[in-house]
């Protein structure tokens, strides 16, 4: 059985090797309990704290420390509000929430990969240059990981990872979904993500089954399924 620290050491290795990895996400709220699923991997799993549930950077950090009792070793503080009248945190205050969530995560007793988010580019606000000088703010405070969500094309994606100089997670939920790992990689990404588009591509097969039956009485959608020696062998593991 692997310890906490071990995970933390194992997971910040991807990040420090060379090439880019993908992190594949639970998400819906079946999936998405953190100890839950700590407990049931031997894999290092990072947690999306979206704002951390706080404002203030104090309160806001405190998340990061019980995500780290709950047994993750990764974890994501972001500089959307959750507010629709003003979805950005101010720039000073995002900088200072990071600050805070980087001195918790570096007290804790093993290595604590720290992603900070600029959200500007899923949050309506599509200046590229702003979130630039967040993500470079974000990297002074020492946030380990860098985040932009909402990149598309690579050439953005370039101009990004150039603009830094930590590990930089780009999210495909957001993304050009011809784009390969290895142009992403190419590109300097260091972490690919795939947000909650598992979890739908999941409930898209199952829908388009509930819709077969439904208006046409019909199941073809019985070719698609795995069999059930399949699943099995899948959770034996």
């Amino acid at each position: 059985m692997s310890t906490q620290a071990q995970k933390a050491d194992a997971f910040r290795a991807l990040h420090e090797r060379a090439g880019a990895f993908i992190i594949p996400n639970p998400w819906d709220a079946g999936t998405a309990n953190c100890r839950a699923i700590v407990e049931a991997t031997e894999l290092p799993v990072s947690a999306d704290l979206e704002n951390c549930y706080a404002h203030e950077p104090r309160a806001a950090a405190e998340m990061i420390r019980l995500a780290a009792d709950a047994g993750v070793v990764g974890g994501s503080i972001e500089d959307a509000t959750g507010d629709a009248a003003k979805p950005i945190y101010d720039f000073g205050l995002a900088v200072e929430r990071v600050h805070a969530a980087v001195e918790t995560a570096h007290a804790l007793p093993f290595r604590f990969v720290l992603t900070a988010r600029a959200e500007n580019m899923i949050q309506g606000r599509l200046d590229l240059d702003d979130t630039i000088k967040r993500l470079q703010a974000f990297e002074e405070a020492g946030a380990d990981v860098l985040y932009a969500p909402g990149l598309r094309d690579l050439a953005t994606i370039r101009t990004v990872v150039a603009s830094v100089g930590k590990p930089v997670n780009v999210v495909m939920t957001h993304g050009d979904p011809s784009l390969t790992l290895a142009q992403l990689a190419g590109a300097g990404v260091k972490r690919v993500s795939v947000g909650g588009s598992l979890s739908r591509l999941a409930l898209a097969a199952f829908l388009r089954g509930a819709r077969e039956m439904a208006d046409h009485g019909g199941f073809t959608w019985m070719r698609e399924t795995v069999p059930s020696r399949e699943l099995k062998a899948v959770f034996k593991r």
